[in-house]
């Protein structure tokens, strides 16, 4: 029996609960597996983390290095592995000079033929262009919203939605700033996530606190300015 590695994503932990979780993506993945008759030796994740470069994901990585000759690694969407032609490419090339392939459930792409390869290829180019494009019109509208205080999604932590509009909430407002505190006083990101999570204070959708949540909240852009 011929064996896969499986790899997923996602890069936030609202996109964890609303969209295609990591569960929902393993169970694909293990039911292709199933289904064509391959061994699924493991699954490799990256967490919260972005698929704008594969140079930071750990768990890309470690999965395309595990990969031999006649193994394939199985995605649940061209998405979730790679959000650039120039990486698709390089991840295309590594998973070549293995001798392995390339699986995606969602597009339904199987690199083990040349047209497989080929279709791989231009929706990687039109993947990247459509991506770009939703990019700029999100930008856009979301530093108009931000700019006249309008209520966005996901409406951020420090503040309500009001009849349209977001108005600051004093305690969670607090919390910011001290976090941004605590972040210049030399505090690594997890331990004021780890400080924030034992005092039970809880994320605007009741989550805990990770690194990479402190860092959003520190990085973002205030409501009522430009983006």
């Amino acid at each position: 029996m011929k064996q896969a590695i499986g790899y997923i994503r996602v890069s936030t932990e609202q996109q964890a609960s609303e969209g295609v979780s990591l569960d929902a993506q393993r169970a694909k993945i293990a039911a292709w597996c199933e289904v064509n008759e391959y061994e699924l030796v493991g699954i490799e994740i990256d967490a919260g983390i972005s698929g704008k470069s594969m140079k930071k994901r750990q768990g890309l990585q470690k999965a395309l290095a595990a990969m031999r000759k006649d193994m394939a690694l199985v995605v649940y969407s061209l998405s979730r592995l790679a959000r650039s032609t120039k990486d698709t490419l390089a991840i295309s090339e590594s998973l070549s000079r293995s001798r392995s392939d390339l699986v995606s459930v969602t597009e339904k792409i199987d690199t083990t033929t040349a047209a497989g390869k080929m279709f791989f290829t231009m929706l990687a180019v039109w993947a990247e262009f459509e991506a770009n494009t939703i990019s700029e019109r999100t930008r856009a509208a979301m530093a108009h919203k931000k700019a006249s205080s309008e209520v966005y999604s996901p409406i951020p932590f420090g503040f309500k939605a009001v009849e349209g509009k977001l108005e600051r909430v004093e305690a969670e407002a607090d919390i910011v700033a001290e976090v941004k505190q605590r972040r210049a006083a030399g505090e690594t990101l997890q331990t004021i996530a780890d400080n924030l999570n034992s005092r039970g204070i809880k994320g605007k959708r009741g989550g805990l606190w990770y690194p990479y949540s402190i860092k959003y909240l520190i990085e973002r852009k205030e409501v009522g300015r430009a983006a």
